[in-house]
């Protein structure tokens, strides 16, 4: 029996994690902050919530990083020690094969202290900070959701990059693999995704007054789609920030892309959009939405081949994943 620790932040890491069980083809228990998912394949094991509250103290006087050591550990915070105990119950009691990490430092290193396994997913970034290294250090298999040949840079010294196991981008939706019939109206299909303060709005809407020809549909934000896969793939061209399963989705669509990164720790999108530069995929990055020149930037991205993402997005990504936790599992 294996678990699967589920980070809260957006909904990414959730796809991923029940396209892993999928694959998995036997029962995985899943263990997150979020309330269990319909159709879990498993047990679901919910962790008390350990985000500041309203009267905390100040990042500073909690000492959170436990001096840059860790990521999340602040001082006095009733919900951390409370799923600290409970992870701690739960790989006393079943004592898994092992442990996926998508993704905490903590989590990983709770696991390693029990005896147990750990295999850790390694996010786009510069992860060369004294926690990252750690986590991934103690990791029996570390494998990321890009290909094989993409210049990512992850900021890993040479001995975990040769470790690193590149399973290619993971989407809940299978590849297109015939070519949609374009509408004779062009489409742009805006996906956002939970993880910031959802699509620009205003944006978008200086994007579309410039743009009457086409036809534009906002996925995220308010107007969140649960399967948004059928807008994506009749659509023209996709206008995405640079979370990974958003390009992974748009990629398993086949469309060509307007890629934003956006702010987050660690620069993570930013890192995506500079592997995202290189002219083999059907992808332009922009480092901010630009407020004029949208008629000739849609013309442009349209005509790029969206069947370029094939090596980026090839469907067996869970596979792969599932095959390297099979080896790691293995007695």
């Amino acid at each position: 029996m294996i678990g699967y620790y589920v980070h809260h932040h957006g909904s990414g890491h959730l796809h991923r994690a029940r396209a892993v069980a999928d694959a998995w083809g036997t029962e995985i228990t899943g263990l997150s902050t979020l309330p269990r998912p319909t159709g879990w394949p498993g047990e679901w094991v919910q962790l008390a919530d350990d985000a500041p509250v309203g009267d905390a103290p100040a990042d500073e006087d909690r000492d959170v990083a436990a001096r840059d050591h860790l990521h999340w550990a602040p001082l006095g915070h009733p919900g951390l020690s409370s799923r600290m105990a409970h992870l701690a119950s739960w790989l006393d009691a079943a004592r898994p094969g092992l442990l996926v990490s998508d993704h905490s430092v903590e989590v990983t290193l709770l696991a390693r202290l029990h005896g147990v396994r750990v295999v850790g997913v390694v996010l786009p970034g510069l992860r060369s900070d004294p926690a990252h290294l750690l986590g991934y250090g103690v990791c029996d298999a570390l494998v990321a959701m890009w290909p094989d040949g993409a210049r990512m840079r992850t900021g890993l010294p040479p001995e975990l990059r040769s470790r690193l196991r590149c399973l290619g981008g993971m989407s809940r939706f299978a590849p297109v693999t015939h070519p949609e019939e374009r509408d004779p109206v062009p489409r742009v299909a805006v996906l956002w995704g939970r993880g910031g303060d959802g699509p620009p709005l205003r944006e978008i809407a200086t994007a579309r007054e410039q743009t009457h020809g086409w036809t534009w549909t906002v996925l995220g934000g308010e107007d969140w789609v649960g399967d948004p896969f059928t807008v994506l793939r009749s659509a023209d061209v996709v206008l995405t920030h640079g979370g990974q399963n958003a390009v992974a989705e748009t990629a398993a669509a086949r469309r060509p892309a307007i890629v934003v990164p956006q702010a987050r720790p660690f620069d993570e999108q930013s890192q995506m959009g500079h592997a995202l530069t290189d002219e083999g995929w059907p992808a332009v990055v922009c480092p901010s939405l630009p407020s004029r020149g949208w008629p000739e930037l849609l013309e442009r991205v349209r005509a790029l081949d969206g069947q370029r993402w094939g090596p980026w997005c090839d469907g067996r990504a869970a596979e792969r994943f599932a095959q390297v936790l099979r080896e790691v599992d293995a007695p």
